[in-house]
């Protein structure tokens, strides 16, 4: 078997990596691969001086630090799976340093904007309440695109108030959902969600008109539709909806560990991207709070 299959093999059966993340690692290796072949070198036997002329290349094609840092990613995971199987002696990219991406904070929207991007779904219509009861769950849990589309119809606890969803590497979380959106979701499943039911039902809780799960393209069209029609004209993505529940969370006072929790995190460094929102409320917390903010205020107008 060569390197690159059983290293995804391995990220698949042990780790539980998506078929996206597969896919992505195999384009990033299979680019890899070729620039050893172009210079005379494999996988097995390249060295430090090889990796070095590899992230040069990269440079000179014109990627950005983020996909650098990405395929050099993948290339770290290969060499220490080939180390840890007893494949090579010594792992090419132990002193390699990565292309750091610039920090980009995520895109919000107002609570404002939000609420009226979730209430512009005409909910007198299946089709209508479908999506205001999907938009609704979405902001309200926090959940990714694919998370809220396998939702089956027992992963929710209406009475208790909270969703058992699946996450990334196949972990599954319980995430609390306020009454509203709990609301939404119920008025969806007692009347709504019998129009969509063809001959056999999956049991996923959202359906398309054909009676099949609903698509990520349906999703992202539902959220662009209401975009437009609450007259938000920057792009408005499902995980636009993640990152507004992550925001406003904090901006009223979670904790980062919670927020943290109910996204999936595994590391609580992802989470902590937002607190680099700007946020009047984030800034007030400082001033009142910090044993130094008031002193430094002082200096600053003394300045």
């Amino acid at each position: 078997m060569d390197p690159v299959t059983g290293f995804l093999e391995a990220l698949q059966v042990e780790r539980g990596a998506s078929h996206n993340t597969l896919v992505a690692y195999r384009r990033d290796l299979a680019d890899f691969h070729r620039f050893l072949e172009h210079s005379g070198q494999s996988i097995a036997v390249a060295g430090p001086r090889d990796l070095t002329d590899f992230v040069a290349s990269l440079r000179r094609r014109g990627l950005g630090s983020r996909s650098g840092a990405r395929r050099l990613s993948a290339v770290r995971g290969l060499y220490r799976f080939l180390l840890a199987s007893g494949r090579i002696a010594r792992d090419p990219t132990e002193h390699l340093e990565s292309p750091r991406p610039p920090r980009r904070l995520p895109r919000t929207l107002s609570v404002e904007d939000t609420a009226a991007v979730i209430e512009t779904p005409d909910a007198t219509r299946p089709d209508g309440l479908r999506d205001r009861a999907l938009l609704e769950l979405l902001y309200a849990s926090g959940m990714r695109a694919s998370e809220v589309l396998t939702l089956r119809i027992e992963d929710l606890n209406l009475t208790a108030g909270y969703v058992v969803c699946m996450g990334k590497g196949s972990r599954q979380r319980l995430v609390p959902v306020g009454t509203q959106a709990l609301r939404w979701v119920r008025l969806y499943l007692t009347t709504a969600r019998s129009h969509f039911v063809r001959r056999t039902d999956p049991g996923t809780l959202f359906l398309s008109r054909l009676g099949r799960p609903l698509s990520r393209q349906s999703l992202w069209g539902i959220l662009k539709r209401a975009a437009r029609r609450a007259g938000i004209h920057r792009p408005v993505s499902p995980h636009t909806l993640r990152h507004c529940f992550a925001s406003h969370l904090l901006e009223r006072g979670a904790d980062l560990r919670s927020v943290q929790a109910m996204l999936g995190h595994a590391d609580i460094s992802t989470t902590q991207i937002y607190t680099h929102l700007p946020s009047a409320v984030v800034h007030e917390m400082y001033r009142k709070f910090h044993p130094r903010a008031r002193r430094t205020a002082r200096i600053r107008a003394r300045g």
